[in-house]
């Protein structure tokens, strides 16, 4: 899928991000300057039409490739990248499911229109509320977690006088992502039950739960699900999940004689972050996706299952920018390894409270200086925001123009996933808006916080 960007080919921006001939970027024909102008900074910026086209992209990939196997797929967009009403309903738009992770997020969805038939629940700690109100908007599907939630589960679900569907998460012991943190299939974290066989070498923790859930008459097995981490970047761990997750499905059929309908092999399919870095294509990993499994199911001798998968971050990471206004700039001298050399520190408006991932586990970004145009000489600079912390680092590392000052737009890209959603209040900061951009015009999906917000929840 082509990136688009202010100086270089392979930059990590969205489509519609250029750089005019006096200098100036515009996000989908709408220039930084007037974005600031209208909206401030901070602000997350969404080229709409660039989240579209990838929303579609997926969609149609998958659905191509598993059609070429012999089964069908449904591709759920992962809210808890980036979940707003706006963006929620661009998901549906473009004909994905949307799959939430706390009741919060399933409220947006509900807001959105999203039908509940096309949304899911996980959750590794669901409340009482968030199940029931998951009943309540019948959804298509609850993930549960652990066999304490089987028995919660079914029991909130009796005493509604509904079945509901559910899909078991399983740890499959296949790991990968670009950081401990974001790796969520091994065996010493929170998520899932294990596939692997119990500490007395009884029945594995993932085939106890999905039997559980067959002996309950108000839950209905929909499937199986796995997911194995973020930012991945190799397809080949899915392969290796995949064989997994359908061995298991065959053991559960022979024990029980029933064969589960659907796998859901979840997401966490890499974007490009910095210059020159290679994204994961939609059409490559849905064909290499869909060939192991209908693989594996040839190796078992069981009917291909019906998949879902659930990219989030590759569909609104690169559709998004962080726009800034530059303040305090100065030159640091540092010795590192015998070597002394100047960094410049270029602080902006924002920081931590508007992208903790830099901080939390070391994530990397692009910035750019992208109000002007400049001849200065390249200068080794970090990004670095305005909280009272040394580790609020924006961009560790950056080559910037030498001239940068005061009152400069810088875009930080690749910002539109897990940026909002994680965002915080820290030092008082107000939260930045949702801004969207398309077709020459800007508009505000979610309003910037205001001081009246913070101190409307503090009673005194």
């Amino acid at each position: 899928m082509p990136t688009g960007g202010p100086d270089a080919a392979g930059a990590p921006w969205s489509s519609g991000v250029r750089r005019r001939p006096d200098g100036e970027v515009e996000v989908a024909g709408v220039g930084v300057a007037a974005l600031a102008a209208d909206h401030g900074t901070p602000a997350y910026v969404l080229d709409e039409a660039d989240f579209r086209a990838r929303a579609r992209a997926y969609r149609q990939a998958f659905e191509a490739a598993f059609a070429a196997v012999g089964t069908g797929v449904d591709v759920y967009y992962a809210g808890k990248a980036l979940l707003t009403v706006a963006v929620a309903r661009w998901a549906r738009d473009e004909g994905l499911c949307v799959d939430t992770a706390s009741g919060g997020e399933l409220a947006v969805a509900l807001r959105a229109d999203v039908p509940g038939a096309a949304i899911g629940l996980h959750g590794n700690n669901k409340s009482d509320a968030e199940v029931l109100a998951a009943l309540d908007a019948g959804v298509g599907r609850i993930i549960v977690d652990s066999l304490v939630e089987v028995q919660r589960v079914a029991d909130l679900a009796a005493g509604r006088g509904v079945v509901v569907p559910v899909m078991v998460r399983v740890t499959t012991g296949v790991h990968a992502g670009g950081h401990e943190y974001i790796s969520t299939a091994h065996e010493d974290q929170k998520f899932g039950l294990s596939v692997a066989p119990a500490a007395d070498g009884g029945t594995s923790p993932a085939l106890a739960a999905l039997e559980a859930v067959l002996a309950r008459p108000s839950l209905r097995l929909l499937g199986i699900h796995s997911h194995i981490g973020s930012q991945i970047l190799d397809p080949s761990g899915f392969e290796a999940a995949a064989r997994v997750v359908l061995r298991l499905r065959a053991d559960l059929a022979a024990r029980t004689g029933v064969l589960v309908d659907e796998v859901d092999l979840g997401g966490g399919y890499g974007i490009a972050y910095l210059p020159g870095e290679e994204a994961l294509e939609p059409a490559p990993v849905a064909r290499e996706v869909a060939g192991s499994v209908a693989a594996v199911c040839a190796e078992l001798g069981t009917p291909l299952p019906r998949i879902s998968v659930e990219p989030g971050r590759a569909i609104v990471g690169p559709a998004g920018l962080t726009l800034y206004t530059v303040g305090t700039v100065k030159p640091v001298t540092v010795s590192d390894d015998d070597a002394t050399f100047t960094r410049l520190y270029v602080s902006v408006d924002g920081g931590m409270s508007d992208n903790i991932r830099p901080a939390l586990y070391g994530a990397q970004y692009h910035a750019e200086v992208v109000g002007r145009a400049s001849g200065a000489e390249p200068v080794l600079a970090r990004v670095v925001g305005k909280h009272c912390e040394s580790g609020d680092i924006v961009v560790h590392q950056v080559m910037l123009p030498g001239d940068v000052r005061a009152g400069d737009l810088l875009a930080v890209a690749a910002t539109g996933a897990y940026g909002r959603s994680m965002a915080s209040n820290y030092n008082g900061l107000t939260r930045p808006p949702v801004v969207a951009a398309v077709d020459g015009t800007s508009r505000v999906l979610v309003r910037r916080e205001t001081l009246d917000d913070l101190l409307g929840l503090d009673l005194g």
